[in-house]
């Protein structure tokens, strides 16, 4: 086969060679390209090929660093600094499996289907893309690789019994740094890899690591992609991440990447769990070990043809969707966002003004936000930049300098260090840019000055933390017996000779779940003492803290703050919870007491303001006889019965009766008993909780989204959730009670005998569709059949030209139109757009030869009542009858149609109808200097 354009898919699980492959294959070329997913992975790269080839034809491209010799053949690039159109004899991507990616899935798709050498393409990856890659691409060759040494599950292993030549694994900076601390303590020391070092300081903490200094690595997944050190085992901390949008749990082929790595060449590798993270399912061990994994069915994809005319159009051509069926329009990207509020400002739209300004404007947005600052404070910050390069061409050299100076400090701890590496990582990126600095030589030298100095003083931070083979003073002090100083600062944390040990997390200290032994019984014995005050003096704040400080949970817990210093139990009465304190025994009775106290004001003021009209209620001594034991059935519901339940009672009730229930905002639904009151957010929020405390269940199910007229009726809710919810579930959506009612005055209306059609005002009401609301009817008894007819539209009668013109001097009566069916008026189609349609449609026919296009048909629904009299749904007939009481809802009757067939007569005209006579006219004043005037105006109309 000819080298001519190959393209070859070497996929396989780690530790096959891959990289080592392609690094190979490129250098048997003229020139060539290689992505890599991590400026960490590139600048390895480049090392090596580096000590091959000498510096002078090898260049490194990522985000932050651009090293570019006049003779260069080998670009080494991150995969988003990839340069295009050079026309390279060599391309290959590292790990295309990150397709799938949802925050960078969209930039390695594009370079799956854009990114060509000359002569032969690589893509490098997991054999879960062979799906994918033969499907997108058919003419690619597939080269399998298999594992060169066995990787073998080893179960769970604490952490004070790790191996040497360990990797623990983080997916946290808080989590890294703790399980480093105490590595420190009990094994000497630890090296840290995190994505966020800069290549310096991750260089200078591997080299710990690989020469033997330490005998741990702690590290974040970044090792998974590509890092290759001596690793023998992996151990993850935890099995789930943060992936910017919200904590999931990682899948088995994210677990093999980084699980992967131990293990080199020939040498075989273990992985296992620590600390906190769950024994590994045996099927998702047996996959990792085994290499088998779920193929990628999508991947993520943004429209790389961009239109540069103006935002607009640029924001369109970036959301355009695809009809490819492997690929998935990506979420909104940063660089997208930014762009989206950039053009929100008035200066950047009027400087914005040209294919020229909109690349640029584009070409600023896509500045990462290395800082992690808020969205808000980034965009201000690269509007700044887009306005002094669109008006002088560059960034001020003055305004940089004093950016730069500010970060050009080594002193500060680990995060302070880390902060400013973040930040000066912006500023080189802006150094790296083609033409957006002055002298682009100096500020690229000053830019990378500065971040090695900050990289060696955070390399020596976190060696002065982490790696210390003496005794801890703590340990030291321990060992000898002497005195201990504890301390609590005003973050809760406390300490004992300056080490931490544990936390207090309200009225309860939680002691370093890292701490065991002796060691943990006496820095519990030490804490305690310098607690026993603390516990006093933050009884008595909480005591006379507001209540916007205090809230409950979903799930009844009660909250200071971000504390938990309680729950709600159940009490003698569904609207007198009782109060369980979080106190630990060594506060002291008193300290319990005073918190149980303040919890029980709080609940109880909670619910005497969310419940104050069914507190009226039970209290309402004017109640007598049936309708006090119906207010008693009311408090028992907690505002809330449906109607079934209680049909009895309801009938047995007279109108005197009813009428002093309603003075307390009970209304008669035709299907449940409430007080609308009752129905806001705040108060179901509590009722569900009081309910579910109540009935003792064990899962306390949240309360629907605020402002839904429907939610999924669900499968999982136990009897009377919707009902506690403001719901009644019917058919496969439950609806709000009170748009229910609504809905049941409409049915009144309808002949529930001979069949009704749904109205345009029921679909609007329940923001439902035709067949939703089918289903709805169903579920509340009515049957639903469904036909099909001929779609009748709206005609315009237009009279012969001749008379037309004669009438126009003699009449003003308007074209006659036909009434709308309400299958037209459930329809997008309005009765002007319909007018409108038909004369366009005369227009047409008289220009154009008849088609027989066949009618246009349209679904409907006729509905009849199928209940029994025990369920009766609303029925016209019952609000027709005189003299009887209205138990089938407050809302009087409709008197339905007229009896007979079809609707008013077509000559009889529209009628008026007036709820009162007609006001007498004021006479006009004949005084009045307007009189005749106005007797004249009168007169013509």
């Amino acid at each position: 086969m000819s080298m001519q354009g190959r393209i070859t898919a070497v996929l396989g699980p780690t530790n096959t060679g891959k990289t080592h492959y392609a690094i190979e294959r490129m250098l048997g070329y003229r020139s060539g390209v290689i992505g890599l997913p991590l400026r960490l992975l590139a600048r390895e790269v480049y090392d090596r090929i580096v000590a091959v080839r000498g510096p002078s034809v090898v260049a490194l491209v990522t985000g932050e660093e651009r090293i570019v010799p006049p003779r260069t053949q080998y670009w080494v690039c991150t995969v988003e600094a990839m340069p295009e159109g050079m026309g390279a004899d060599f391309v290959a991507i590292d790990e295309i499996q990150l397709c799938a990616d949802p925050e960078r899935g969209h930039v390695f798709t594009d370079r799956l289907l854009r990114m060509r050498g000359t002569h032969e393409t690589l893509f490098l990856g997991s054999d879960t893309m062979r799906g994918a890659i033969r499907e997108l691409l058919p003419d690619a060759d597939f080269v399998q690789r298999e594992r060169m040494s066995t990787l073998s599950y080893s179960g769970s292993r604490k952490i004070s019994r790790m191996q040497p030549r360990s990797a623990i694994v983080g997916f946290s900076i808080d989590n890294v740094y703790a399980i480093a601390e105490l590595l420190r303590r009990q094994k000497g020391g630890a090296a840290v890899v995190m994505g966020a070092l800069s290549p310096r300081t991750r260089n200078a903490q591997v080299e710990l690591y690989q020469n033997g200094d330490v005998d741990y690595l702690v590290a974040t997944d970044a090792i998974g992609m590509g890092l290759n050190l001596d690793i023998d085992h992996v151990a993850f901390s935890s099995l789930a991440k943060f992936d910017g949008r919200r904590m999931r749990a990682l899948a088995p082929n994210e677990l093999a990447q980084i699980a992967g790595r131990a293990g080199r060449g020939m040498s075989h590798g273990t992985f296992g769990v620590t600390g906190e993270a769950p024994t590994l399912a045996e099927p998702v061990a047996e996959a990792i070990m085994d290499h088998r994994f779920t193929p990628i069915r999508k991947l993520n994809w943004r429209n790389a043809r961009l239109e540069f005319g103006s935002i607009d159009a640029l924001i369109s051509s970036l959301e355009a969707p695809t009809d490819d069926e492997w690929l998935m329009k990506a979420r909104e990207a940063d660089d997208l966002m930014a762009l989206k509020t950039l053009q929100q400002s008035a200066d950047v739209a009027a400087r914005a003004s040209d294919a020229q300004s909109v690349r640029l404007l584009w070409d600023v947005c896509r500045i990462p936000d290395f800082r992690g600052i808020s969205h808000a404070e980034h965009a201000s910050m690269i509007e700044s930049i887009f306005n002094d390069l669109h008006q002088s061409g560059r960034v001020p050299d003055d305004w940089l300098a004093r950016q730069i100076k500010r970060l050009d400090r080594p002193d500060g701890d680990i995060d302070t260090l880390s902060k400013r590496l973040a930040y000066i990582r912006t500023w080189t990126y802006v150094a790296q840019r083609n033409g957006w600095v002055g002298d682009e030589n100096h500020w690229r030298g000053e830019t990378r000055a500065v971040e090695d100095r900050l990289s060696d003083a955070l390399h020596e931070r976190l060696t002065q933390r982490f790696v210390d083979r003496r005794t801890s003073v703590l340990l030291r002090r321990l060992k000898q017996k002497e005195a201990l100083l504890a301390e609590v600062n005003d973050k809760g944390e406390v300490t004992v000779e300056g080490e931490f040990v544990g936390r207090l997390e309200g009225f309860r200290f939680i002691a370093d779940k890292e701490a065991a032994g002796n060691e943990a019984k006496t820095l519990k014995q030490a804490s305690l003492q310098a607690l026993a005050p603390q516990f006093h003096l933050r009884a008595d704040r909480f005591y006379n803290a507001p209540d916007t400080e205090i809230d409950f949970t979903d799930q009844g817990g009660l909250m200071w703050g971000e504390y938990a210093v309680g729950k709600l139990v159940k009490g003698a009465d569904s609207l007198k919870p009782s109060v369980d304190v979080f106190v630990d025994d060594e506060a002291g009775a008193e300290v319990a007491q005073k918190v149980q106290r303040r919890l029980q004001h709080f609940v109880d003021r909670k619910v005497a303001a969310l419940f104050e009209p069914l507190l009226n209620l039970s209290k309402d001594e004017e109640l007598t006889g049936l309708a006090r034991g119906f207010a008693f059935r009311m408090v028992e519901g907690l505002g809330i019965l449906p109607r079934g339940d209680v049909a009895n009672d309801v009938k047995e009730l007279d109108q005197d009766a009813r009428g002093a229930l309603r003075k307390h905002g009970i209304r008669f639904g035709q299907f449940t008993i409430f007080m609308p009151l009752l129905l806001k957010p705040a108060p179901t929020r509590l009722r569900l909780l009081l309910w579910s405390l109540a009935n003792d269940h064990q899962e306390f199910h949240e309360a629907p989204p605020p402002g839904l007229v429907t939610v999924p009726a669900g499968q999982g809710a136990p009897q009377g959730f919707h009902a506690m919810s403001g719901y009644r579930a019917a058919g496969e959506r439950a609806i709000r009670i009170d748009m229910l009612e609504r809905l049941a005055d409409m049915l009144r209306a309808e002949d529930s005998r001979g069949g009704f059609e749904a109205k345009a005002d029921m679909l609007s009401i329940t923001g439902m569709t035709l067949e939703q609301f089918a289903d709805l009817m169903q579920g509340l008894g009515y049957k639903a059949e469904k036909g099909e007819r001929e779609k009748v539209k709206a005609i315009v009668e237009e009279a012969p030209a001749k008379e037309a013109a004669a009438e126009e001097t003699s009449s003003e009566a308007e074209p006659a139109v036909e009434t709308e069916t309400p299958a037209e008026v459930a329809s997008d189609e309005t009765p002007v757009e319909a007018v409108a349609e038909a004369v366009e449609e005369g227009a047409a026919a008289e220009d154009a030869p008849a088609e027989d296009t066949g009618p246009e048909m349209e679904v409907f629904y006729t509905f009849t009542w199928a209940g029994n009299r025990a369920n009766r749904g609303p029925r016209r007939e019952r609000g027709q009858q005189g003299g009887g009481r209205r138990d089938q809802g407050d809302k009087p009757r409709g008197k339905g149609k007229p009896k007979g067939k079809g609707g008013p007569r077509r000559d009889q005209g529209p009628k008026q109808f007036q709820s009162r006579p007609p006001k007498k006219e004021k006479a006009i004043d004949p005084d009045n200097p307007f009189a005749a005037a106005l007797m004249g105006f009168k007169d013509k109309g």
